[in-house]
């Protein structure tokens, strides 16, 4: 029993980066994704979460409310994709400015380049402006909240080995 330790003194590992990524992906996705789907709800856009259902899921459960929360959990799992883009790419840019440009060129490589993919979208020049700026207003700040948290995490990881 001497050897034992008790849980309350044990010393839990701390999360690797590539989890923090993980996880600041998965999360990010989930709550701008539910901002999204309030905006959607609300009508201040004409499109919601469960636009990136269109290309694959068939019948129409996808334009309902089961649709948007399942959209919701996708774009949490594909955010994950963008979080490590983001590592790969930026993460040593401690700024906001990065995150806002990553924030637009994701919204124009949804909006403008894969458009032809999602057929619930319509082309740029038929959207109405409300969904423009809606739109463009949540990847930014869903950019902003995947890089500014990626960054802060790599920066704290630097200065612990700084200080070992």
């Amino acid at each position: 029993m001497a050897n034992r330790q008790l849980e309350q003194n044990r010393r839990e590992e701390p999360m690797t980066f590539n989890a923090k990524v993980a996880t600041i992906g998965f999360c990010g996705g989930i709550f701008w994704g539910l901002i999204g789907y309030l905006a959607f709800f609300f009508n201040f856009m004409r499109v919601g979460p469960a636009l990136v259902l269109m290309p694959w899921a068939l019948g129409d459960w996808k334009n309902g409310y089961i649709g948007q929360i399942v959209g919701i959990f996708v774009i949490g799992l594909l955010s994950i994709l963008v979080a490590f883009l983001y590592m790969v790419l930026l993460k040593k840019f401690n700024n906001i400015w990065a995150g806002l440009g990553y924030g637009l060129v994701l919204w124009g490589l949804v909006f403008y380049l894969l458009n032809p993919v999602f057929h619930g979208l319509k082309p740029l020049n038929q959207l109405d402006s409300n969904t423009i700026i809606t739109s463009i207003c949540l990847y930014i700040l869903y950019g902003v909240f995947i890089g500014y948290s990626i960054s802060y995490e790599y920066e704290e990881l630097n200065q612990a080995q700084q200080r070992a």
